[in-house]
Formats: structure tokens, C-alpha cells, sequence
């Protein structure tokens, strides 16, 4: 858990993989570490069980395929019973769009790195008080900068990460606002790029990220 949390705080950045088919997944993930990233999360598509079940096979074969070289979590996670098939599948880490307890404290009871999401202050303290180790600020976009730093303001003391719509351009805005890393999804590998097997973009694009984090964040 120590060796996530400090992959996480160094790197500062996760890529959200979501809706991915097998048959493109390791590609995607290739072209995600030439870019320069090494934490994905599998987010699961709660539309159908199978769905669900996919994510976790996703999971279980990005670990076998890239072993320690890539540090995948599992995202979008909803109860206690998917934070215990992720755990299975081998995730490193949960992230939730919302503030779960149980959720929380199973992903503890586990090992393993707990981020829910959080929306106002309220949340954010329930969050970490049960035990998260990074409050995901979500809809960080629709937020805002002053907003998030309006929270950091009282709450300097947990470690918060930003997550929706996150672009290039802004990421470093919301990490020098206080924020500890940023989840990117769509504006990172977008389906219409995935469907025609543009992997050399989606690198492209991994690297102006890490590039501008580099540069630029505090």
C-alpha cells in the first residue's frame, strides 16, 4: 500500500481506462506506459453484469502481462463485494465516484489504497475519517480551481486528488492548487481514437501530459 500511495504521489497522475474491449486493452495500456504513466485504473461499466465481470479480467490480465511495471487499480467501485473481486483480481488501489464507509473500510480491511470521491467539504471529512487515503474532488471541472482550493483552504491535511475533465492544459492548475495527482480519462485516450487504433496518439498525449507536470506543477 506504502509503494502505491508513493507511486501516486510522485507521478501525479492516473490514466481512467473505461468501456475497453480485450482485444485492445494491452495496446492501450503500452501506449499509456510509453507516455510516461504507470497507474491505470480500470473503471467498471455497471450497465450489465458482465459488464462488471469484464473489468475484473482487464485487471487480472494487466497484471500478468506487466507485472510490477504497471500499477493498476480498479475504479467506479460501488460495494463491498466489488472491492473484494478487484482485491482478487489484483488492484492496488479502489476509487469510487462517491463517498461509501463500507466501501472505504473493506478496501483497508484489504490492504489496499482507498480513494472515494467526494463532492463538498462534508463528504471529504466523512471520506477520510473512514479511512481514505486520497479524496477524489469530483466533478473537479465542474468545480473549479477556486473552489478546490477553497476546501484545501480548512482541510490542508487530506490529501485530495482531481478527477473530470482534466485536460493537458489544466492539469497542472489543479495540482498547484493542492491537489496531490489528477485522474484523466477521455481527454487522454479517446474511443473514437481507440476504435481506429491510433495508440501512437495516445502516447502522444500521455506524454504532453506528464511533460506539463513536469514543467509546471509546484
Amino acid at each position: 500500500m506504502e509503494r502505491t500511495l508513493n507511486l501516486i504521489f510522485k507521478e501525479k497522475i492516473i490514466a481512467i481506462i473505461r468501456g475497453i474491449e480485450r482485444d485492445a486493452i494491452l495496446d492501450m495500456a503500452l501506449a499509456i506506459k510509453k507516455g510516461g504513466i504507470s497507474c491505470l485504473e480500470i473503471a467498471l461499466d455497471h450497465s450489465t453484469a458482465g459488464s462488471v465481470r469484464n473489468a475484473y479480467e482487464l485487471i487480472t490480465l494487466l497484471k500478468k502481462e506487466f507485472g510490477e511495471e504497471l500499477c493498476v487499480g480498479a475504479g467506479t467501485v460501488l460495494s463491498e463485494e466489488e472491492v473484494w473481486q478487484c482485491a482478487r483480481a489484483g488492484a492496488a488501489y479502489i476509487i469510487s465516484p462517491n463517498t461509501n464507509c463500507a466501501v472505504i473500510r473493506k478496501t483497508k480491511q484489504l490492504g489496499l489504497v482507498s480513494m472515494p470521491g467526494a463532492f463538498t467539504p462534508s463528504e471529504v471529512v466523512m471520506a477520510y475519517e473512514a479511512g481514505a487515503d486520497i479524496v477524489k474532488l469530483f466533478p473537479a471541472g465542474i468545480l473549479g480551481i477556486e473552489y478546490i482550493k477553497s476546501v484545501r483552504s480548512p482541510l490542508k491535511h487530506i490529501a485530495m486528488s482531481a478527477v473530470g475533465n482534466v485536460t493537458p492544459e489544466n492539469c497542472t492548475d489543479f495540482l498547484n492548487a493542492g491537489c496531490c495527482c489528477v485522474g484523466v480519462g477521455s481527454n487522454l485516450a479517446d474511443r473514437k481514437v481507440i476504435a481506429c487504433g491510433d495508440f501512437e496518439k495516445i502516447t502522444s498525449n500521455a506524454r504532453e501530459y506528464v511533460r506539463n507536470i513536469r514543467e509546471n506543477a509546484l
